[in-house]
């Protein structure tokens, strides 16, 4: 993505100013007036946000809860930069790669839109690029989730019940390769909200405990 902005340096100004202009123009306030623009941005701004970076899901604690570290309120400082990281920073990097390229002008769908804006700019190595990369957070994103599924399972049903939570998980992933995207897309929004809905809860009831313990980490 930064050998894109280099290339393209001279159109990320006009970039920024489309994200600014379509977000505060008239015809954007009068969508939100009217309703259904905000609703629609907020079910899926909410969805996909939650989607890239599991904000209140209660997954990352378990990945957390591995970490050596002196103090839990420490490590939770640590795990709190990933949302800004993976949010902010990486997908404004591709949001920009995107509108400084012009495929998005010609009608591409969302499913190719990142390849085609890198080989736009880098040729084919960007596409594989794009597809390698691709591969690698598809990858990576099984084995976290896996984990998080074994811990659950482990802590629910005892270790013996491990093997038969892999076979199932293994099963779901075939599975859910040969799904319809649009599916997928919304059988993974319900289930983040079934996950989100009683961790939000309890991080309700336990806030005095994590406003005491931050006070302490600060204090000390």
């Amino acid at each position: 993505a930064l050998v894109v902005w280099v290339l393209n340096a001279g159109e990320i100004p006009h970039a920024l100013g489309l994200i600014f202009y379509h977000a505060l123009s008239p015809a954007a306030a009068g969508g939100g007036f009217a309703g259904a623009t905000v609703a629609a941005a907020m079910r899926f701004g909410i969805a996909r946000g939650v989607f890239s970076n599991e904000s209140g899901l209660g997954s990352a604690p378990i990945a957390a809860a591995a970490a050596r570290t002196r103090d839990p309120v420490k490590q939770a400082l640590v795990s709190m930069t990933q949302t800004f990281i993976d949010t902010l920073v990486v997908c404004s990097m591709t949001a920009l790669v995107i509108l400084t390229a012009t495929p998005w002008l010609h009608g591409v769908g969302a499913e190719r839109l990142t390849s085609a804006s890198f080989a736009e700019t880098l040729g084919s190595g960007g596409a594989v690029f794009v597809a390698l990369a691709t591969a690698v957070f598809a990858y990576s994103t099984l084995l976290g989730w896996s984990y998080y599924g074994e811990k659950a399972v482990e802590y629910l049903a005892g270790p013996r019940a491990v093997r038969a939570y892999r076979v199932v998980f293994i099963s779901m992933v075939t599975v859910g390769a040969m799904m319809k995207l649009d599916f997928v897309w919304s059988f993974s929004d319900l289930m983040n909200g079934m996950m989100a809905i009683p961790n939000l809860i309890a991080l309700l009831l336990l806030s005095k405990v994590v406003r005491q313990e931050t006070r302490r980490y600060f204090n000390s």
